[in-house]
C-alpha cells in the first residue's frame, strides 16, 4: 500500500514537472535566442523572472550561471553552480562549469577535482575531458617549474619538458 501511494506520488511529481519543464523549456530557448542576439540583459531577466516561478528547475538554475559566466560575474556564478550541486549531485556540468571558473583564477587543484568529479559521473563528458587536460597541463608546468628551481644542476630533461609544456600552454591559452 505504502509503495503504492509513494509511486502514485511519485507519477504526479514527475508529470508535474515535465509539465512545468516544457512551459519553462519555452522561455529558455527564447532566452538564449535573446542571449545570442546580444539582448543579454533581456535573456537575463527572462531567465531569472522565469526561475521565481521555478526555483528548482536545474535547466534554468545552469542557463543563469551560464550567462552570469559569461558576463563576467563569476562570483554569483559559482554560487549558482555549488547550489546546483548541492541540489543536483548527479549532473555533470555544473562541476564542469565550477572547474573553469576555478582555472581562472588560478585554483587549479580545486578545478582538478571538479572535473575529476564531473567525469566519474560522466565519463563521456567531452568538454570535461578536454578542460582536465588543460588543468593538467598547467599543474604538470607548474610542477616543472618548482623542480627547475630546486635544481641544483643542469637537468636536459627537466629543461625540454618545461620547454615543451610552456610552448604547449602558450599555445593553448586563450585568446591565441
Amino acid at each position: 500500500m505504502y509503495r503504492q501511494r509513494t509511486r502514485a506520488l511519485g507519477l504526479a511529481l514527475l508529470l508535474s514537472t515535465l509539465l512545468a519543464g516544457v512551459a519553462q523549456a519555452g522561455v529558455l530557448e527564447q532566452a538564449q535566442a535573446d542571449w545570442l542576439a546580444g539582448k543579454r540583459e533581456q535573456a537575463l531577466l527572462s531567465v531569472q523572472t522565469a526561475l521565481s516561478e521555478s526555483p528548482q528547475d536545474a535547466r534554468l538554475r545552469f542557463a543563469l550561471a551560464v550567462m552570469q559566466m559569461e558576463s563576467g560575474r563569476a562570483d554569483a556564478a559559482e554560487a549558482l553552480l555549488l547550489g546546483l550541486t548541492q541540489d543536483f549531485p548527479d549532473l555533470a556540468d555544473p562541476y564542469n562549469n565550477l572547474a573553469v571558473i576555478r582555472a581562472g583564477r588560478g585554483e587549479l587543484e580545486g578545478a582538478r577535482r571538479a572535473l575529476e568529479q564531473a567525469l566519474a559521473l560522466q565519463p563521456e563528458h567531452v568538454q570535461a575531458q578536454e578542460n582536465l587536460g588543460d588543468v593538467l597541463l598547467r599543474l604538470a608546468l607548474q610542477a616543472y617549474e618548482r623542480a627547475q628551481k630546486l635544481s641544483v644542476s643542469a637537468r636536459p630533461a627537466l629543461e625540454l619538458k618545461l620547454s615543451r609544456t610552456r610552448e604547449l600552454a602558450r599555445l593553448l591559452a586563450p585568446g591565441r
